[in-house]
């Protein structure tokens, strides 16, 4: 389940083309005032949501492949569905009329990853967060200083939107959400969530209906269907992070309540 290898290497990179053309301009007088350099793709600007000020994502996070990118989908998703390879770290949200939108995201390190079909059934703007019992248990030293959980906010590792997964009508703990982690995009450093760039989850959090199917590829099933980007990215070390950046004073002073009634349509 991917796009043909022909769209990838051909119209994929004729999107690529069209979009650094469009940034190019005919040469201007040397008396034109100096218009100050943009580091980062359109889709991925400074975003207003929520009564925050979301960063735009610089462009060495957003190299390649590593974006988001529309095209014609010949896998065997059904319409209405988002098909995620883990192997490839893409998560492709396949339309009706036979495209899809495929947008890099980063899983979780090896043997930490959901796969098979499962149902999302809840999405939420700027959700809190709780480490799973699970996550405590076998890495209490990443996570055992939050296992008070944190308020949806700029704190919240899940970012500016999450869809929770579930299956046989239960709450897996796996989410796909937004993160701050730029880093991990393109690739495997995550408890086994799957994480997006915010300006990505908004995009698809506002084009998602409820319930929707969701299927994670296996190793085979992603080498069969998209082999030319089989084991894109590389696997990370555990991020530990200082409590007192999401657990501080000066932290939980500076993070207000997020305004849902403000959110953006990116």
């Amino acid at each position: 389940m991917t796009f043909s290898k022909a769209l990838n290497r051909r119209s994929f990179g004729a999107l690529l083309l069209a979009s650094s053309a469009a940034a190019c301009a005919p040469r201007v007088p040397d008396s034109a005032p100096v218009v100050p350099q943009v580091n980062w793709l359109p889709e991925y600007g400074p975003l207003r949501d929520a009564g925050y000020d979301l960063p735009a994502i610089p462009l060495q996070y957003t190299e390649g492949v590593n974006r988001r990118m529309e095209g014609i989908y010949t896998g065997e998703a059904p319409a209405g569905s988002i098909d995620v390879d883990p192997y490839a770290k893409f998560l492709y949200h396949v339309k009706f009329d036979g495209t899809a939108t495929r947008y890099p995201v980063g899983v979780g390190r090896q043997g930490r990853t959901l796969s098979g079909l499962a149902t999302i059934q809840l999405k939420k703007a700027w959700p809190g967060w709780t480490p799973t019992a699970n996550m405590l248990r076998t890495e209490p030293e990443v996570y055992g200083s939050f296992r008070g959980g944190i308020p949806g906010g700029l704190r919240s590792p899940l970012g500016a939107r999450a869809l929770y997964i579930y299956r046989n009508g239960r709450d897996t703990y796996y989410r796909v959400h937004g993160t701050n982690d730029l880093d991990s995009i393109g690739n495997s450093g995550s408890a086994g969530c799957i994480r997006m760039f915010n300006q990505d989850i908004i995009h698809l959090f506002n084009n998602v209906s409820l319930p929707m199917t969701i299927n994670i590829r296996s190793e085979s099933e992603s080498m069969r269907v998209d082999p030319e980007y089989y084991n894109r990215g590389r696997e990370l070390p555990p991020k530990i992070v200082d409590p007192e950046d999401l657990l501080g004073a000066e932290a939980i002073a500076n993070d207000k309540k997020p305004d849902l009634t403000q959110l953006a349509f990116n």
